[in-house]
C-alpha cells in the first residue's frame, strides 16, 4: 500500500520517537560529491538526530546512468535526489516511484513561492497513466541572471534596468555611447550551443506563457511554431547584431562560454553585460569581490506583457524511490525550515521557501539570488533537460550554433523539429 506523508515532521517524530524498534537505515543517493557531499549531509543528519534512523548518503559523478541501473536491478536507495527531472517522470512512469501524496503537493502550493510551478515541476503520469506528485523539489539553482561590473555603470551614467523594454533601450544607449553592451560565448567544447537554449528558454518565458513553454518542452508546440520563431530571434536581437556583442555577431560561437565574461573586467570594457546563470563567477579573474566588482541583476520581463516575474532555473527533485516510513519522514523534514536554513548557512544553495529567514544565508550574494527566486511569479526548469537527449543536448545546441552563424531562425527550427520527429 502506497503511503502518504504524515501531517508535519513533528508528527513524524512521534512515531519514530516511540524507541529503537522504529528506527530504520535509510539510504539517499544523490549527485554530489566534494564538498557538497558535506552539505548535504549535515542535512541529513539534523534529520537523523530527531529521527533516530540511521540515514546513509552516497553521491556520484554518473548518478543519473546508475540510478536506472540500481532501479532496474531491484536495489533502489529509499530516496534519490534527480537534478534531471524528465529521468524522474521516465522512472515513475516504468513504477519505479512512490507518489508523495496531495497533501505534499498542496504544502508546495501554499509554502513556496510560485507554488504551482513547483508542483508542476514534481508531478509526473504513473504507471497506471494517472498523474501525482512525485517529486519534492529541494536546492535550487536560478539562471535569469545578467551580470555587470557596478564600476562601469556609476563611470558611464547607467542605472539597472527593470524591465526588457529599459533593457533593450540600455543595450541601445551603450552602443550610441560607443561601448559594447554585451559579452556572449556559446563555446563548450562537445556541448558547444547550450548558453543559446538558455536564452531562448528565457525569451519564451518572456514572450509567452508557462502553459506554452510548458506545450513547447514536450512537443505538444513543434519547434517550427511562430512562438518559438520569435522566442529565438528574440535571442537573436542580442546576440547578432555586430555593434551589440564583444567580437562581433561573428564571434558568438566560436568564443568559450567559460572566458566570455572576462571581458566585463577589461579596461576600458569589452563589454557591460553578461547573461548567465548563478555558478559564471567561478570564471571571473581571481580575487573577484562580488557585490564591489561585479554584480548581478534579475534578467526582467516585459512590462507591456503581462507575463509577472517568470525565472528560468534547475535544481535537484527528491523522489521516494524504495519506499519506508523513513522515506516519507525525510520529505516530511526537508517542509522545516530547518532542512533549508543548515544548507543555506553553508554554500551553493538556494530556496522558494517563503518562511525561512534570510539572515541565515552565509553568502550575501546568495541571499540577492533568493530574493529573486522568492520574487518569481512562475518557475521553469532549464527546458533542454527536459527535451529528449537528442534535442535537447543534440540538435537544440548545434542549432543554436547555426543560428548565431547566420542560418534563419525558421531553417535552424525546421531542422531541430525534424530531428524530434526522427526519435519517434
Amino acid at each position: 500500500m502506497k503511503k502518504t506523508v504524515m501531517a508535519g515532521f513533528a508528527a513524524a517524530l512521534l512515531t519514530s520517537a516511540a524507541g529503537s524498534a522504529s528506527a530504520e537505515q535509510l539510504t539517499v543517493f544523490g549527485p554530489w560529491l566534494g564538498p557538497d557531499q558535506s552539505y548535504v549531509e549535515a542535512v541529513l543528519e539534523a534529520f537523523a538526530e530527531k529521527s533516530g534512523h540511521d540515514v546513509r548518503y552516497v553521491g556520484s559523478d554518473s548518478f543519473e546512468q546508475q540510478i536506472v541501473v540500481d532501479l532496474e536491478a531491484g536495489s533502489a536507495p529509499n530516496v534519490a535526489a534527480f537534478p534531471q527531472p524528465g529521468l524522474a517522470s521516465d522512472m515513475a512512469k516504468r513504477g519505479f516511484l512512490a507518489p508523495l501524496g496531495e497533501d505534499v503537493a498542496d504544502w508546495l502550493r501554499e509554502n513556496y513561492a510560485a507554488g504551482e510551478s513547483w508542483v508542476n515541476l514534481g508531478t509526473y503520469v504513473g504507471p497506471d497513466g494517472d498523474s501525482a506528485l512525485y517529486g519534492f523539489p529541494f536546492k535550487i539553482d536560478v539562471k535569469s541572471l545578467v551580470w555587470f561590473v557596478p564600476e562601469n555603470f556609476e563611470d558611464a551614467g547607467y542605472e539597472v534596468p527593470e524591465t526588457m523594454e529599459e533593457l533593450k533601450a540600455l543595450t541601445e544607449q551603450i552602443v550610441a555611447d560607443g561601448g559594447t553592451p554585451w559579452c556572449i560565448g556559446l563555446g563548450s567544447g562537445a556541448a558547444t550551443g547550450w548558453p543559446a537554449t538558455d536564452w531562448v528558454e528565457e525569451m519564451m518565458l518572456r514572450t509567452a506563457s508557462p502553459e506554452d513553454y510548458d506545450r513547447w518542452v514536450t512537443n505538444e508546440m513543434k519547434f517550427t511554431d511562430p512562438v518559438v520563431i520569435n522566442a529565438i530571434e528574440e535571442f537573436g536581437w542580442f546576440a547578432r547584431n555586430d555593434d551589440f556583442v564583444a567580437g562581433g555577431a561573428g564571434a558568438v560561437a566560436s568564443t568559450d562560454f567559460r572566458d566570455s565574461p572576462k571581458g566585463l573586467f577589461t579596461s576600458p570594457p569589452q563589454c557591460y553585460m553578461h547573461r548567465q546563470a548563478s555558478f559564471i563567477p567561478a570564471f571571473f579573474p581571481e580575487g573577484t569581490m562580488m557585490g564591489d566588482d561585479a554584480d548581478f541583476f534579475y534578467f526582467p520581463a516585459y512590462e507591456g506583457k503581462d507575463l509577472g516575474k517568470p525565472v528560468l532555473g534547475a535544481g535537484t527533485t527528491w523522489v521516494i524511490t524504495n519506499e519506508s516510513d523513513a522515506a516519507h519522514e525525510l520529505i516530511a523534514f526537508l517542509q522545516t525550515t530547518e532542512a533549508h536554513e543548515i544548507w543555506m548557512g553553508l554554500k551553493g544553495f538556494l530556496t522558494p521557501y517563503k518562511a525561512v529567514n534570510p539572515e541565515a544565508f552565509s553568502d550575501p550574494t546568495l541571499r540577492k539570488m533568493n530574493d529573486i527566486l522568492l520574487q518569481a511569479t512562475t518557475f521553469r526548469f532549464d527546458g533542454s533537460d527536459l527535451m529528449p537527449g537528442g534535442v535537447g543536448a543534440g540538435s537544440f545546441w548545434t542549432g543554436m550554433v547555426d543560428y548565431a552563424g547566420g542560418k534563419s531562425a525558421e531553417e535552424v527550427a525546421d531542422a531541430i523539429q525534424k530531428s524530434w520527429e526522427s526519435l519517434k
